[in-house]
C-alpha cells in the first residue's frame, strides 16, 4: 500500500453498479450511502438480487432504470461493457461464495471492482481472483472499512514512524452478541447465509468478523504473521460453523498477539478494538468510541489524541471531514475507502487504463491473506489447536 494527498481534479462522479444489496439487505444500503458522501460515485445500474422479481422491486425503489436493472450479474457485467455509458466499477455485495464468480465476470468485461469482505469463501478462488486482478490490471477494492477511519490511520503512522519502537505485542478483538441463540432458524437472513458454510466459506466468527480483527492489526503494525494457534467453538448448537474463536499468534518479527472473535457474548454489539504495545510506548483505539486513541509513551502519563486535535498527524486529516468533537464513524469509514477507490480509478483513467499505487486501501492481496487466515485457524483447530503456518 502506498499514499498521496488529494490534489487530483474532479472529473465527474464514476458511474458504477451493484451486485446484490437489494431489499432486506443491511451492506448494500451502507456501500451506496458510502459511495454518495462524497459525490465521487452515481449507481446506475444493478443487479440486485438472485430473485429476479426482487431484483426488479429493488431497482425500482433506487430509481434505476428498468434496462439497467438486470436478473443477473452475468447478464450486467456483458451489457454494461458494451455500453458507451456503460458502467467503470462495479460494488459486489453478496454472500461470500458470490464474490468470486462476480469478481470474475466484471474483471474480464474491463469493470474496476469493490468487493465486500472476506474477498472469497476458499481460498483457491483467493489466488485465482489475485491472479486475475494481475492479469487484467483493474483496480480492485476490498471494504475492510475499519482500515479508513483517521485514528487508525493516526495509529498506524505512528507505527511507522516508531514512536511505538520495536512491535512486542499486539491485542485485537471483535466480540458481538447477536447470535447468542440460533436466530438463523428464526427466520433471520442475515444470520442464515452467514451461518451457512456453503455460502460463507468454513469461517464463521473467523471469516465474519475475525478477518477484520487481524486485517485491522496488519494495517496498523504491519507486521506479517508466521504462524497461529486457534481454539475455535460452535457453541450454539446445530450451528454449521464458529461462533467463538480465540487464537495466539507469532509474527515473523518475534512479536507475538492475540486475537478474540466472537457473536455469542452478551453485551457487546461492534466492540472492535485494537492494542499494539512497543519498547517506547503503546495505543489503544475502540472502534465504539473511534474518534479518540490512547496514547502512552512509556514511563510517561496516558495522553488522549483526538481526530483532527492536537497530536494528530497528516495521515488522520486525509481522511478527516469535520472538526473535533463532531463524531465521524462506521459511515464515514466506509466512505473513505470509496474515495480512495475513487481516486485509483481517476487514476486509471489519466493513465490509459492502468490504475493507479499511490492510494492507500485493502487490496485483492489483503484479501487472499484474510482467507488464508480463516482456512488457518480452522485446520489449527481442528488439529487440537496446533501451531499452523498461515
Amino acid at each position: 500500500m502506498a499514499i498521496e494527498g488529494r490534489s487530483e481534479r474532479r472529473e465527474g462522479p464514476i458511474r458504477y453498479g451493484m451486485v446484490g444489496g437489494g431489499q432486506g439487505a443491511f451492506i448494500g444500503g451502507v456501500h451506496r450511502i458510502a459511495a454518495r458522501i462524497d459525490g465521487e460515485f452515481a449507481l446506475v445500474a444493478g443487479a440486485l438480487s438472485s430473485n429476479p422479481e426482487r431484483a426488479r422491486a429493488s431497482g425500482a425503489e433506487l430509481g434505476l432504470d428498468p434496462e439497467r436493472t438486470y436478473a443477473s450479474f452475468q447478464e450486467m457485467a456483458k451489457a454494461e461493457a458494451k455500453r458507451p455509458d456503460g458502467i467503470e466499477a462495479v460494488s459486489i455485495v453478496t454472500p461470500n461464495n458470490m464474490h468470486y464468480p462476480a469478481a470474475k465476470a466484471f474483471l474480464e468485461a474491463g469493470i474496476h471492482v469493490i468487493c465486500d469482505k472476506p474477498l472469497t469463501s476458499t481460498l483457491a478462488d483467493a489466488k485465482k481472483l489475485a491472479a486475475l486482478v494481475e492479469k487484467t490490471g483493474k483496480v480492485f477494492v476490498l471494504t475492510h472499512n475499519y482500515t479508513g477511519y483517521p485514528m487508525i490511520r493516526q495509529a498506524r503512522e505512528m507505527v511507522q514512524k516508531g514512536q511505538l519502537g520495536e512491535i512486542r505485542v499486539v491485542q485485537a478483538e471483535y466480540p458481538q452478541d447477536w447470535l447468542t441463540e440460533k436466530v438463523e432458524d428464526a427466520g433471520s437472513r442475515q444470520a442464515a447465509w452467514r451461518t451457512d458454510p456453503k455460502q460463507s466459506g468454513v469461517g464463521g466468527s473467523t471469516g465474519d468478523i475475525g478477518t477484520h480483527a487481524y486485517n485491522l492489526a496488519r494495517f496498523v503494525t504491519g507486521l506479517e504473521l508466521d504462524s497461529l494457534s486457534a481454539d475455535l467453538d460452535s457453541f450454539v448448537a446445530g450451528r454449521a460453523v464458529d461462533d467463538n474463536a480465540h487464537v495466539m499468534l507469532r509474527f515473523k518479527s518475534g512479536a507475538k498477539g492475540m486475537l478474540w472473535a466472537s457473536q455469542v457474548a452478551p453485551g457487546n454489539e461492534n466492540a472492535l478494538k485494537l492494542r499494539v504495545y512497543g519498547t517506547k510506548g503503546g495505543i489503544e483505539w475502540s472502534q465504539a468510541d473511534p474518534n479518540y486513541l490512547w496514547y502512552t509513551p512509556f514511563g510517561e502519563p496516558r495522553r488522549l489524541i483526538t481526530r483532527g486535535g492536537a497530536g494528530s498527524g497528516p495521515a488522520a486529516g486525509r481522511v478527516t471531514r469535520v472538526p473535533p468533537g463532531h463524531p465521524e464513524g462506521y459511515l464515514e469509514g466506509f466512505a473513505n475507502i470509496y474515495a480512495e477507490a475513487a481516486r485509483a480509478i481517476r487514476a486509471a483513467r489519466r493513465r490509459n487504463g492502468k490504475p493507479g499505487r499511490d492510494v492507500l486501501f485493502p487490496t485483492v492481496h489483503d484479501g487472499v491473506e484474510g482467507v488464508a487466515f480463516i482456512e488457518a485457524c480452522v485446520k489449527s483447530s481442528r488439529k487440537n489447536a496446533a501451531w499452523t503456518k498461515l
